[in-house]
């Protein structure tokens, strides 16, 4: 089972990929991080993903009717895409509040979203934390 820092290799591995983060959405802190960054500053892009992250986390318009009890996080991944990368940004449920997710930054030539999304989803039921 993976860490921090071989699950975001991993994902810098995937065609297209640009930058990586392990992203805290309570806090806005970047856990990890590898690669580019949009505007080349993490921390920066870290918490400005964290807000996106957390205004889809916490209003229930986004949540699953298959989990009304909210003991996972309400979203599984955002895609936020301009017009030339894409922005993923995968939920990781854990143990404790479930308050972290894997943000992939890849561009839109090389990148290919539906494999991003398959093998980001994998990583992040791997990932150890703690």
């Amino acid at each position: 089972m993976p860490g921090i820092d071989e699950c975001l290799l991993e994902a810098m591995r995937l065609p297209g990929a640009r930058g990586a983060a392990l992203v805290d959405w309570t806090s806005g802190l970047a856990l990890g991080t590898v690669g580019e960054s949009p505007g080349s500053d993490h921390e920066t892009t870290a918490a400005e993903a964290a807000e996106l992250a957390r205004l889809a986390a916490e209003h229930g318009a986004f949540a699953s009717a298959e989990d009304p009890d909210g003991e996972r996080p309400p979203v599984e991944d955002l895609i936020v895409s301009n017009r030339d990368s894409y922005h993923l940004l995968r939920f990781v449920d854990t143990s404790f509040d479930s308050s972290v997710f894997l943000h992939l930054w890849l561009t839109r030539t090389e990148g290919n979203l539906a494999l991003a999304r398959i093998r980001l989803g994998e990583m992040a039921e791997r990932l150890v934390l703690g």
